[in-house]
């Protein structure tokens, strides 16, 4: 079953990136108390996530910001060292790199993806979520090949 809109964020452990290094933070945890801009690319340093999607979070980040929004997030099945390789190439400081490289998180939400064909494996779907104190609040689920409603352009119509 899908994530939906009202549905409280299924608790897993994820690795944030640090300036220290990796750290272990619950899902419940990272997402308790905060309103989150969170967006999911199937893989870091992969044409549409850098050329399109990071960048746009990014550029966007002081309107999603001013819009209410306390963090912006992003998720990966990849380890936390290529997201925080990925953010120093080509992010910023103000995302907030969240690997999930076993995927667990991806499927919890219903939201996994299998790339085997390209030779990449199980993996996220792209998408966006705008979660509320661990409740999401919106949903939306990229079809395949597209990049459009998971977009920060996109979300900011949305707060």
């Amino acid at each position: 079953m899908t994530i939906a809109k009202g549905d409280k964020l299924p608790d897993v452990t994820l690795v944030k990136v640090t300036e220290g290094g990796p750290e272990k933070v619950s899902s419940a945890e990272y997402f308790a108390g905060k309103k989150v801009a969170l967006f999911a690319v199937p893989g870091a340093f992969t044409p549409t996530c850098s050329a399109k999607h990071l960048p746009g979070y990014v550029e966007k980040a002081a309107e999603l910001k001013a819009k209410g929004v306390d963090e912006i997030a992003c998720t990966a099945v990849n380890d936390a060292f290529v997201l925080g390789a990925w953010n120093k190439a080509g992010g910023s400081d103000d995302i907030t790199m969240l690997a999930d490289g076993n995927g667990e998180f991806a499927a919890a939400l219903g939201l996994d993806a299998d790339f085997s064909g390209f030779g990449m494996g199980k993996r996220s779907q792209r998408y966006s979520l705008i979660v509320n104190d661990g409740v999401v609040e919106e949903v939306n689920v990229e079809g395949p090949g597209e990049f459009k409603v998971s977009s920060a352009e996109h979300m900011l119509g949305q707060l």
